[in-house]
Formats: structure tokens, C-alpha cells, sequence
């Protein structure tokens, strides 16, 4: 009797053991835990290729590439700096920023042997397409004209048009010139009167309008995604149905549940179907999620056999997002390699001359070239993502050719930002911990430093919308001392954006003082 017991127990814990290993080998939601909101994706045969939406960050518009919609890898970007001269809030300059702004919504396509990225930005009102015929090395060609054509879709259709598709609540459709160069005089019409009434009666007061187009054609017919908020309820998917891209247009309700919304279609090559949209998730950002699809009566239908969003997916595990998301760095360099890694963008334009990674070997190094008053302000403060549920980011400094008010640390970058690093006043050199926690910057912690190379560590966890992070300094770069209080982050709409890392050296009092730092390194434990 026992043999069988234990028999019929060994047999019951290798079962477990087998389910619980195919659930781990399979995909879970979201698929990536970090901030890559509105995002664009197409497959281009067995390639998937996504842009995304990074704002005021330089470079920008970030190209990715996946060959299973779960792994992905930064390959690229769609320009250096959106305008290399002449506006001041790219630049920082005359206490002007663009935080929030910048570059948004991309729409990502591929026709006839060439790739094509659009977007627009409120910053200078034009819209942008950017052309290549290799996506994965490049050059992208810019062309940009007026006006700004908010949250729109490029269309290639069958007849050899091109045309966009935007606004919100009531959608326009244009179409191009063949050349892309602008658009067509006397085609700017309206198309859908109000995208959101499958979600909000009319009338109803409140809630966010239909926004966010992707448009594609599958089976010869045009299907146009849209996310709303109506009021009083949650995010959610509307889809529109036409014969042609000029309407009559045909809406209902595409998804409704867990705030999961902004998307479009992607098919793989073996015929399935998934929707790929974000969920807004704290302070970590807005993160990717996929949702399967299956085709009734020529609408595609979200969700599992309940309509809901499922935690589980039929498609390869993630192998996590270090390095093709987020990545640490050595700052060393071989004959060949990039300056920066792609997973490093500048917290606006970036001032070349005042940064290196040759200047010393092995080290990153930043220069003071004018006096700032303000962190948020400060020129030449190199970022990354972090990511989800919990991360930490570490840096090590060498402080000795700083000069007289300069500051520099490693950073939360948010509106309501945090800080650790190393402030000089006169000789006297100090730990000095910021917590901006509601837009409010005070000084939670000093402490008397006599050494010149020092370690830097903030921890985070986003868990369950927890959204707090930790600071700590080090001495050796083993024993982590906590200092300050711990920073209460918040997704805020002036920045619009995830908690960045951020490795940053500004001067208060006069210039030409640099700091180098020795490395960069993120963990997800």
C-alpha cells in the first residue's frame, strides 16, 4: 500500500513538475516590463520589426526587431536629433524643455522593398517620414513638411496611394504626394465624425476620444484600431471596419479589460494573429502586452475564449530584457564599436563636445559647459529604461577633476526625480541625496565624503504598482550604506514617461569640471 501511495505521489510531483516547466517555456504578459509605449509593428517574413515613442529623448524613434513578438533587440533609430539647431526646448537652452513632447506615436510599414517610419511632433509642429531601404543598418532619409498630423497611420493601398489617417474623436484622412514631400491639396476630409462613439454615447461629458490610428487591410478590407477612455469606465480598443480607406466606416468595441488598449494586428508566419497594445502600469510606464486574435465573420476578436487579456501566451518564453531592452555598460571600447550602446538615449540633444568615451579609456566622461540651476534643466544627462517588477541600476564615479558647485550622481529621471551623487563645495566634497517625491526637490541626506572614487546604487520596485525606490552609497563598491528617504515615484503627465536611469554632471557655480564614471550596471533582481 505505501509503494503505491508513493508510486501514484512520485507520479502526481513529475506531472506538476512538467506543467509548471511548459507554462515557464511559454510567454507571459506583459512582454516587456519597461516603458516602450505606442508602439508600431509589421512583419516582414520571418522578421518583426517595432517603433516606439521615446519624446524628448535623443536619439529617437527606436527601431526593434524580434523573430517570435516576444524577444526583442534595439537595432537602430529613426534620427540622431529631431532639429539640430534653432529650438531651444530640444536644446534646453533659455530654460526652455520639451519634456513630454517631442516625437510621438510612430507609424511603422513596409512597401516594395523599403521600410518607412512616421511621426509627428508638437514641439515643431511637422510631420516626419523617415525611408530605408535596410532596416537594420540603415541610413534612414528624413522628410519632414506641415502640418502636424497627430496619432495618424501611413496607408499604402493597392492602387499605388498613400495616404494618412488622424486626429482623435474625429479622424481625417489625407492623402500624400508621391514623393512624400507633403500633402495633396483639396484631400484633407473628415472620414469617422466620432471614432468614439462604440465606447461613449453621445453627449457624454469626460473621458479621452478615440486616438492613437493604426490602420491595416487584411482580405481586402480596412481595419482601423483606436483606443478611448470613456468616462467612467477604462482604456479600450475600438475598431472600425471599411471597404475603402475613404469609409463609410462600420465600429464596435474591440477590448475592454485590464486598461489593455493601443494597438494594431501582426500575424505570424504559421497564420495566427495577435493584437499588440500597452497597459499604462505606474511609474515604470507603458508597457507592450499581446493579446490573441481570432477572425469571426470578418472582424477580428480579442482576447481569450472569455474576451479577456491572458497572462499566458502560445509563444516562446522571454529570455529577459537584459541586454536587447536595457544593458549594462563597462564604458570600455574596441576599434569598431559605437560610441554608445543603443540602449543609452540623451535626456534631450546632448551637447557632443562635453561627453567621451575615449577622452579617458574605459570611462564614460562628462563636462560642465554652462551654469544650471535646476537638474531638470542640466544639459548632457545619459538615460536608460529601467524595467519591471524590480531593477537597480549602479555606477561608480571618480569626482577628483570636478570643480567648485558641480554635481554629479546617478538619477531617477521623472518630474518627481530622485538623486545620489557627489556635490563639491569649495574642497569639501559630499553625499548628497534629492528626493523629488510630489515636484517638490528637497534635500534628504548629506554625508562627509574623503575619497574621490565612489559607488552609486538606486534600487526599484515596481511590483503590484508598489513605485517606491531606494538610494545607496558605497565606499569599496561591496558594503551599501542607504541614504535619504526613499523616493515615492509617480507616472506624471508633463514628462509622460517611465522612470529613466540617468547618469548626469552639472556645474552651479563655473564650468569646464568633469566626472568620470567607470561603469553602468542594471540587474532585475
Amino acid at each position: 500500500m505505501k509503494k503505491t501511495f508513493f508510486f501514484y505521489l512520485l507520479v502526481s510531483i513529475s506531472l506538476t513538475t512538467s506543467l509548471h516547466a511548459q507554462q515557464t517555456q511559454k510567454a507571459q504578459n506583459p512582454i516587456i516590463f519597461a516603458d516602450v509605449p505606442d508602439i508600431s509593428i509589421i512583419r516582414v517574413g520571418k522578421n518583426y520589426y517595432m517603433s516606439s515613442t521615446t519624446m524628448h529623448m535623443s536619439p529617437g524613434v527606436p527601431i526593434m526587431k524580434s523573430t517570435d513578438l516576444v524577444n526583442w533587440k534595439l537595432i537602430g533609430y529613426c534620427y540622431d536629433t529631431l532639429n539640430k539647431v534653432g529650438v531651444d526646448a530640444m536644446n534646453l537652452d533659455n530654460g526652455k524643455s520639451t519634456y513630454g513632447r517631442g516625437s510621438w506615436a510612430s507609424s511603422i510599414r513596409y512597401n516594395k522593398g523599403t521600410y518607412y517610419v512616421s511621426t509627428f511632433a508638437q514641439t515643431t509642429g511637422k510631420t516626419y517620414i523617415y525611408t530605408t531601404k535596410d532596416i537594420e543598418k540603415g541610413p534612414w532619409k528624413a522628410i519632414e513638411f506641415k502640418p502636424m498630423m497627430h496619432d495618424h497611420s501611413l496607408v499604402f493601398d493597392d492602387d499605388g496611394k498613400i495616404y494618412m489617417l488622424y486626429g482623435g474623436g474625429k479622424l481625417r484622412l489625407v492623402e500624400l504626394k508621391e514623393d512624400l514631400s507633403g500633402v495633396k491639396e483639396g484631400t484633407d476630409h473628415v472620414v469617422i465624425e466620432n471614432a468614439t462613439l462604440p465606447t461613449t454615447p453621445e453627449g457624454s461629458r469626460g473621458g479621452l476620444p478615440a486616438e492613437g490610428s493604426q490602420v491595416f487591410k487584411v482580405n481586402g478590407k480596412f481595419y482601423l484600431f483606436n483606443i478611448s477612455w470613456p468616462p467612467g469606465g477604462q482604456r479600450s480598443v475600438i475598431i472600425h471596419r471599411a471597404d475603402k480607406i475613404g469609409g463609410p466606416w462600420q465600429g464596435k468595441i474591440g477590448l475592454q479589460d485590464k486598461g489593455v488598449a493601443q494597438g494594431g494586428l501582426i500575424d505570424t508566419p504559421d497564420g495566427r494573429w495577435f493584437a499588440y497594445l500597452f497597459r499604462d502600469n505606474g511609474a515604470v510606464g507603458r508597457i507592450p502586452y499581446l493579446v490573441p486574435v481570432k477572425w469571426v465573420d470578418g472582424w477580428p476578436v480579442i482576447g481569450d475564449e472569455n474576451g479577456k487579456v491572458p497572462m499566458t501566451l502560445d509563444l516562446p518564453a522571454s529570455k529577459g530584457l537584459i541586454p536587447g531592452i536595457v544593458a549594462s555598460d563597462e564604458f570600455t571600447r574596441k576599434k569598431n564599436d559605437a560610441a554608445l550602446p543603443l540602449v543609452w538615449q540623451w535626456n534631450h540633444n546632448p551637447v557632443n563636445e562635453l561627453w567621451s568615451v575615449t577622452a579617458r579609456k574605459g570611462y564614460l566622461r562628462l563636462t560642465t559647459g554652462r551654469i544650471d540651476t535646476t537638474f531638470l534643466q542640466a544639459r548632457n544627462t545619459l538615460t536608460q529604461r529601467t524595467i519591471g517588477p524590480v531593477s537597480s541600476g549602479t555606477t561608480s564615479i571618480d569626482v577628483s577633476n570636478m570643480k567648485d558647485g558641480d554635481f554629479a550622481g546617478i538619477t531617477l529621471l521623472q518630474r518627481n526625480y530622485g538623486i545620489v551623487g557627489v556635490k563639491i563645495e569649495g574642497y569639501k566634497k559630499t553625499f548628497v541625496m534629492i528626493n523629488a517625491s510630489n515636484n517638490n526637490p528637497v534635500v534628504a541626506a548629506t554625508v562627509p565624503l574623503n575619497q574621490n572614487v565612489v559607488h552609486l546604487k538606486v534600487a526599484c520596485d515596481f511590483t503590484n504598482k508598489k513605485d517606491v525606490a531606494d538610494f545607496f552609497y558605497s565606499l569599496d563598491g561591496k558594503t551599501w550604506i542607504p541614504i535619504g528617504t526613499q523616493l515615492k515615484m509617480a507616472y506624471t503627465i508633463p514628462h509622460f514617461m517611465g522612470y529613466r536611469y540617468g547618469l548626469f554632471n552639472y556645474a552651479t557655480k563655473e564650468t569646464g569640471g568633469y566626472a568620470d564614471f567607470d561603469y553602468f550596471r542594471i540587474d532585475n533582481k
